[in-house]
C-alpha cells in the first residue's frame, strides 16, 4: 500500500509544549532519505496524548513537509466519534492512509473491534491500515479476525506486530494470513527487531520505527532485503543489533527518543508527560550504542 520502507516519526516536546520546528525538520528529514512512506501520530508519535487540534495541526504539517512521501496518519482515540473525527481532519491534511488500533479503556471483544473498523473505513476515502500492537492496547487479534477486518473495503494493509523468531515458521504463518485476507490488502511487519524475517517471510512492508530517527540506515536495509544481498544485510543488521536489547527493556519510544537526542536529529526528544526520558543506565547505553556507530550514514 505505502512501499517498503514506512518511518514512523516521533514527535519531540519541549517540556509540555509540542516542538513543531524540530517536527517539521524531523519530517523533511526523514522524506530526503528514501523512505517510501512517513507515518505520523502513531505510537511514536504521541498520539494518545495529544488533543484534537494538536492532531490535526501536526497532521498538516506532517503532510506538508513531506513533499510527495505519502503520510500515514494515526487517528487512534478512546470513543468511535473521537476516532473519526481525527480521521476528518487527517483526511483534510492531506493524509494518504490512516492507520488505526483499536485502544480502549475498558477491554475490546472482537466484535465491538470489528465495529470500530466498519464505521471507520465506511466513512474514510483513503485507506486504513489496521495497526495490531497489543502491547500498548491490551488488544489481541486473533487470525480469524484479522482475516474479517481485511475484508471490510477500505482496508489496505494489516501492520503486524512482529513475525515468529523461526524463518520457517514465519513464512508458514505470514502464507496463512496472506491466503486468508484479499490480495489487495497488503501485510506488513513492525517490531523493529523482526523486520528482516517479515520481509523475507512476505511481508509486503516494513514499519519502522527506528527508521524515523535512522532512516538512510533503515532503507539500505529495505534494500538490501529485497535484493537478496544477504552479506549486506547481516553488515547493517550488526549496527542495529544492539538497539534491540534496549527496546525490549525500555519500549521504543524512549529509545528512539533518546537515540534522536544522542545523535542530534532533533534538539531535544522530550516525551509528554507522564511519561519520562530513559533513566541514566539507559541513557548511557544508547550513548554506547551511537559510540559504537550505529547512526553512522543515517
Amino acid at each position: 500500500m505505502l512501499g517498503p520502507l514506512s518511518a514512523f516519526v516521533l514527535t519531540p516536546f519541549d517540556g509540555d509544549t509540542v516542538d513543531e520546528r524540530a517536527f517539521t525538520a524531523l519530517v523533511e528529514g526523514t522524506a530526503t532519505a528514501g523512505v517510501d512512506s512517513i507515518g505520523a501520530l502513531g505510537s511514536t508519535g504521541s498520539y494518545a496524548y495529544l488533543d484534537r487540534a494538536q492532531r490535526s495541526r501536526l497532521a498538516r504539517l506532517a503532510v506538508r513537509s513531506a513533499g510527495d512521501v505519502p503520510v500515514l496518519v494515526g487517528i487512534g482515540a478512546l470513543s468511535t466519534p473521537e476516532v473519526l473525527a481525527a480521521a476528518e481532519d487527517a483526511q483534510r491534511a492531506g493524509a494518504a492512509a490512516l492507520l488505526l488500533a483499536p485502544v480502549s479503556y475498558q477491554p475490546l471483544t472482537d466484535d465491538e473491534v470489528l465495529g470500530l473498523y466498519e464505521d471507520v473505513t465506511a466513512a474514510a476515502s483513503v485507506p486504513v491500515c489496521v495497526y495490531d500492537n497489543p502491547r500498548t492496547t491490551g488488544f489481541t487479534f486473533s487470525d480469524a479476525l484479522r482475516s474479517r477486518v481485511a475484508h471490510l473495503p477500505g482496508v489496505g494493509s494489516l501492520k503486524l506486530p512482529g513475525v515468529p523468531e523461526d524463518p520457517t515458521a514465519a513464512r508458514a504463518w505470514l502464507s496463512g494470513l496472506r491466503a486468508a485476507v484479499p490480495a489487495d490488502v497488503t501485510l506488513g511487519v513492525s517490531g523493529d527487531a523482526s523486520a528482516v524475517r517479515g520481509l523475507r517471510a512476505g511481508c509486503a512492508t516494513w514499519y519502522s520505527v527506528v527508521a524515523g530517527v535512522l532512516p538512510r540506515t533503515c532503507a539500505e536495509l529495505t534494500a538490501a532485503v529485497l535484493a537478496g544481498d544477504d552479506e549486506r544485510v547481516a553488515a547493517v543488521e550488526a549496527r542495529l543489533a544492539p538497539l534491540w536489547p534496549l527496546v525490549a527493556a525500555h519500549g521504543s519510544l524512549r529509545v528512539a527518543a533518546a537515540l534522536a537526542e544522542q545523535l542530534g536529529v532533533v534538539p531535544r526528544a522530550g516525551l509528554p508527560r507522564p511519561l519520562r526520558d530513559l533513566p541514566a543506565p539507559g541513557q548511557r547505553a544508547v550513548a554506547g550504542v551511537v559510540a559504537a556507530g550505529v547512526g553512522a550514514g543515517g
